[in-house]
């Protein structure tokens, strides 16, 4: 009777216990351990970021290219990733000329969708131009994941802080989808929109100047001086652009820039500034193009200029 009682006892005190227990963890918040798709490469040993970075294909969003810090332990909803949607140059549809670049603006803390296929060391993609509705498309995404609870991104995307940007041809697409009121900066990377219209690539996009109106954000263009063939179509954008904070900055590469240089050479440092003031309202980043005396102008080669907006 007493061994009876002894057992009964000790399995009330398991029960009591394993309901407890239960209770706990049911009161924690679920942690997201969805994993990075397979499909992934790592280039440059990550970046130079505080977060190495990681190239990926996902298969919820073809025709597209993510690099994002691979480990994403570090952003939540107090630490969101911001966004940077990306057009490639010559309207192509996979940024093989800018993955040191894009890579290297990830492993600072960013989630970065570029337009077309993910490079593969085989050799340059071959196929139908870009679109201007991949751009499109990829802030359509990066909200969407961001709400997606079966997402590796839920709960880690900044969705009021996309920026969208492209060189040469991808440059042309954003300033097409410059007025989505979703944007809030604009990165023109060798590119602007044509005095001339004869000088274009067949299927290019050729908003009129009039497209300049439609900007609500402010916008930054990064050319590779006179030698640039877009210099003289971007100066002239950057010159009837009045109603928004303009900056425009010359490094006198030509038109390939230097996305391909180590970790994006010397336009990802004026990019990643521009982000960082724009998007994380990080001060320290600002004084590269406010001032006097912009940080900036105490780089080597790179000239600049600014609208009166910029110091407001």
């Amino acid at each position: 009777m007493r061994k009876s009682l002894l057992f009964a006892a000790a399995a009330m005190v398991l029960a009591s216990c394993g309901g407890n227990a239960q209770k706990t963890n049911t009161d924690q918040p679920a942690e997201n351990t969805v994993q990075l798709p397979a499909s992934q490469r790592v280039l440059e040993n990550g970046g130079q970021g505080n977060f190495k970075a990681v190239m990926l294909e996902d298969p919820s969003l073809k025709a597209h290219t993510i690099f994002c810090p691979k480990d994403l332990s570090k952003f939540n909803k107090d630490n969101p990733l911001p966004v940077l949607v990306w057009g490639n140059g010559a309207c192509n549809n996979s940024p093989h000329e800018h993955v040191n670049f894009l890579n290297e603006i990830a492993s600072h803390g960013y989630l970065v969708v570029a337009t077309g296929y993910m490079p593969q060391d085989t050799g340059f993609y071959k196929g139908p131009m870009s679109t201007t509705q991949q751009q499109i498309e990829s802030i359509d995404w990066a909200i969407a994941q961001n709400g997606d609870q079966k997402s590796y991104l839920y709960g880690k995307v900044n969705t009021n802080a996309i920026a969208a940007a492209g060189m040469s041809c991808g440059g042309l697409q954003t300033l097409f989808n410059c007025g989505d009121p979703r944007i809030k900066t604009i990165m023109i990377c060798n590119s602007g929109l044509f005095i001339n219209p004869m000088g274009a690539i067949p299927n290019m996009p050729m908003p009129a100047k009039t497209k300049l109106d439609t900007i609500h954000s402010p916008i930054i263009y990064i050319l590779g001086g006179k030698e640039d063939i877009a210099y003289e179509n971007g100066m002239d954008d950057f010159h009837r652009i009045k109603h928004v904070p303009a900056f425009a900055a010359n490094y006198p590469v030509g038109h390939g820039g230097t996305y391909a240089q180590p970790f994006g050479g010397e336009f990802s440092v004026v990019a990643l500034a521009w982000l960082d003031w724009q998007l994380k309202g990080d001060a320290k980043a600002a004084e590269m193009f406010k001032g006097d005396k912009p940080a900036i102008a105490n780089r080597e080669k790179w000239v600049y200029e600014k609208n009166e907006l910029i110091d407001k």
